[in-house]
């Protein structure tokens, strides 16, 4: 039997469960979404909420404060983010406090056997919400309790991070408003997502060649290369490989397939999901149009999981399955995200061991990304910790997609028990502005050579207290 969650003298939630059965859209109260059903349907939100709280993301420290030469040289370029984010995360400045409480949008989505969700827990934090917001879904895993905004870099700093570009139509009255964070290398979960569209209609083959030729220059995307289609998935998801990724968002522009990819995610009822704004020339202009919400990112999970029969009706009224991919599309999807290199936010196996971040989703580091020594080399990435500890005492698979720029932390993906262990299996999606512009007081430096932090250590506590929830 599961247990309630509680409140760990470090201040993390540290053991229970995500409980609860899908809760109705409801209202307000006092800055919190409060579930009008007796029976307290929202409890896992609120329980993940409560998380959140707990973590007190408003003790990181900004090494790019408001009016300083690092806050206006990365305010001067708001598009193609990850072009420049190793320089950024490498200069460092006099840290300041963070100036107001940080944006985190979180989803948990419990699953069983079959792979369909029996509860889900979504939970948004921001300057307008510093405690937290549980927000309730309905049983089609959807809410029209928020006002979804897109992100906007110097907008996030007027206003308390409140956006003024809606994402979805129609939502003027709703009782949430919430900025929802750039995707970062997330966004490269709905790129292959639509490449596999493609090849499901037999419009491309993964082992055919594509010649990537970019009629415009691009640092993000890099000159002309020529790879299967499977390869540029492979570096795309595997190592958040940018320039393979320009590849197939130019795949899917010659294609034609942006607009009918951004139309199915409607069909679908993942209304945030928007891959919008792109250049077809080379497959760049990343920017903040490209929207994910935590949730929509999460539903579309489950579908690539693999569920029975029908997950949810869609706002057309048909029902959805993971058929929206051949099951022979959805095994290569996971079979790519199971071979993540970047464990290094909600989960960290490869810095096994270290006093710093600490543990978080107990998974193993593959094989892949093992030298000899036993440290994780991702491409060159070194990680400089012996990871074959943790690997021998791994409780769970992490088939993930991380993504960070300075503004954006991200992380999304299914866990699943392995034999033996504790049994759980569910997906967890969290967007958040704490880039690697943010680090904690007292980080511990990292020897040349190796890979530098990107992220808070609290994302490892908040994977960490998730997990711990989700064990029988």
């Amino acid at each position: 039997m599961r247990r309630s969650w509680i409140f760990a003298s470090a201040g993390l939630v540290t053991a229970g469960a995500l409980l609860g059965t899908l809760p109705q859209p409801s209202s307000v109260d006092a800055g919190r979404v409060a579930d009008t059903r007796k029976d307290e349907p929202g409890k896992a939100a609120e329980r993940l909420r409560q998380t959140l709280e707990s973590l007190n993301f408003q003790e990181v420290l900004d090494t790019a404060p408001p009016g300083s030469a690092q806050a206006r040289s990365i305010m001067s370029t708001t598009v193609d983010k990850e072009a420049h984010r190793n320089a950024r995360r490498a200069s460092v400045a006099d840290p300041k406090p963070i100036v107001q409480q940080p944006q985190v949008d979180a989803t948990v989505i419990e699953l069983d056997r079959r792979g369909r969700p029996v509860s889900s827990g979504t939970a948004l934090m921001s300057p307008l919400y510093p405690k937290g917001v549980a927000v309730p879904v309905d049983g089609n895993l959807s809410t029209k309790d928020v006002r979804w905004r897109q992100w906007d870099d110097k907008g996030w700093y007027a206003n308390k991070g409140q956006g003024t570009l809606d994402v979805v139509p129609g939502r003027e009255n709703a009782p949430v408003d919430h900025m929802l964070n750039y995707p970062a290398s997330v966004l490269k979960l709905i790129v292959n997502f639509g490449v596999l569209r493609l090849v499901d209609q037999g419009k491309i083959k993964l082992d055919s060649t594509y010649d990537y030729r970019p009629t415009a220059s691009s640092s993000l995307c890099g000159g002309p290369t020529s790879k299967t289609v499977g390869q540029y998935m492979d570096e795309s998801i595997t190592f958040s490989s940018n320039p393979s990724s320009c590849a197939l968002v130019k795949l899917l522009h010659d294609r034609a397939a942006i607009d009918p990819l951004n139309q199915v995610f409607q069909d679908l009822g993942l209304e945030t999901l928007q891959l919008k704004g792109t250049n077809p020339a080379n497959g760049g202009r990343w920017s903040n149009s490209i929207t994910m919400s935590s949730l929509d990112t999460a539903k579309l999970l489950v579908l690539v999981n693999g569920a029975k029969g029908a997950v949810w009706t869609a706002p057309n009224g048909k029902p959805v399955t993971s058929d929206v991919l051949r099951k022979s599309s959805r095994k290569v999807f996971m079979a790519k995200l199971a071979q993540q290199g970047f464990n290094d936010m909600l989960s960290t196996p490869n810095r096994c061991g270290g006093d710093y971040p600490g543990p978080g989703i107990p998974h193993a580091t593959p094989e892949r990304w093992i030298d000899a020594d036993g440290t994780a080399n991702v491409q060159g990435t070194k990680f400089g910790r012996d990871v074959r500890p943790c690997n021998a005492q791994a409780e769970v698979t992490f088939a993930h997609k991380t993504g960070w720029v300075n503004n954006t932390a991200s992380d999304a993906g299914v866990v699943k028990a392995l034999p033996g262990k504790d049994g759980r299996s569910y997906v967890v999606v969290v967007f958040s502005n704490l880039g690697t512009q943010y680090i904690d007081a007292g980080r511990p430096a990292v020897p040349p050579g190796v890979y530098p932090y990107a992220y808070t250590k609290k994302f490892a506590q908040l994977g960490r207290a998730v997990d711990a929830a989700q064990k029988d």
